[in-house]
């Protein structure tokens, strides 16, 4: 992700956030001995997908910087809102942190009929955590197409097919319903609570393919029982090296990424925020754990509490549209 990307309108919102009081310099918390006692990190996903094994590879790098557990609590269901709601009615005293994504900033409040929290107000991020590409798969035994000509030209014999993703409203779902309007296909959306379910039903033949998070698919593309036909990043990804970006597979400015945060409830006192963001700082930096994030299909970034803020602001303008085109709503 660029600087260029990452930061426009920082001034408006560095006011914004001062306005709204989501940023707090003193409070009845204890801000200098911070963390002197485990902290608690929301996963507002089912254990096994992207969210959860990144956050759970950042949590021990925090714990070695902290020299205290960062314990990882998973709550998923409603697109994420519940985890995060559990987040944002937490006390503000910096041990409850939240595993945000793009669509808890970004997508829910378009989706969603009523809203358990404000994604503008109710949190505030540290740092921004991770970026990651959604790979288009199919599962070896059940398609036969190696490449996305030979898929398009299968699924459009075929008639209609279907395609699976972690919940309504996710990135993994609107890139499908973008695949489908922009290839001319008859796609229905078959959701599930997360890709720990969706793989399963693709290698029973159940589910045609998916437009899902890299991370979570890695290892059964590496296994062979998954076929890669397309990732949906700017550039071919760095351990993928054969597998086409999708304007290469013939689908012109289809670039998608999925990235997440580190958010506190608002009221969090300010120099708590800024520890956990100069550690987030120090972790991206590294090269091992760059590797390691590679090796698991996403690449760690960091940020201020601002920059966060005014990139969130962006991508929310961008799939408010994408939103609407699909036509998904929840109540």
């Amino acid at each position: 992700m660029s600087e260029q990307r990452r930061l426009p309108n920082r001034r408006t919102f560095m006011q914004s956030a001062a306005a709204t009081g989501i940023f707090v310099a003193t409070g009845a918390y204890g801000q200098t001995t911070w963390p002197d006692h485990n902290v608690k990190i929301i996963i507002p996903y089912p254990a096994g997908g992207s969210t959860d094994v990144l956050s759970r590879i950042l949590g021990e790098r925090l714990k070695e910087i902290f020299g205290q557990s960062f314990v990882i609590e998973n709550r998923p269901g409603a697109g994420g809102n519940i985890g995060i709601a559990a987040l944002t009615t937490s006390p503000p005293d910096g041990y409850t942190i939240g595993a945000a994504t793009i669509g808890h900033f970004a997508i829910n409040q378009f989706l969603y009929s009523k809203m358990p929290y404000d994604p503008e107000r109710d949190m505030i991020p540290a740092s921004l955590t991770w970026e990651l590409p959604n790979v288009f798969v199919v599962a070896t035994d059940h398609v036969p197409a190696k490449t996305m000509a030979e898929f398009l030209a299968w699924a459009k014999q075929k008639g209609k097919v279907n395609f699976g993703s972690p919940g309504v409203g996710t990135s993994p779902h609107l890139s499908g319903v973008l695949f489908a309007k922009r290839t001319g296909l008859d796609a229905v959306h078959v959701p599930f609570r997360g890709a720990a379910q969706t793989i399963p039903a693709m290698l029973s033949g159940d589910v045609n393919f998916a437009l899902d998070n890299l991370t979570s698919y890695l290892s059964t593309i590496e296994s062979g029982k998954m076929r890669a036909l397309a990732v949906t990043s700017a550039q071919r990804w760095p351990t993928m090296p054969n597998v086409p970006t999708m304007a290469e597979a013939g689908l012109k400015d289809f670039v998608v990424t999925s990235w997440a945060a580190f958010v506190f409830p608002a009221g969090t006192p300010r120099p708590i925020i800024d520890k956990l963001s100069s550690a987030m700082k120090k972790i991206a930096a590294d090269t091992e754990l760059q590797k390691r994030f590679l090796v698991a299909g996403a690449r760690a970034i960091s940020s201020t509490p601002e920059e966060a803020l005014a990139y969130a602001a962006k991508e929310r303008a961008i799939w408010k549209d994408v939103v609407a085109m699909s036509g998904a709503k929840v109540d």
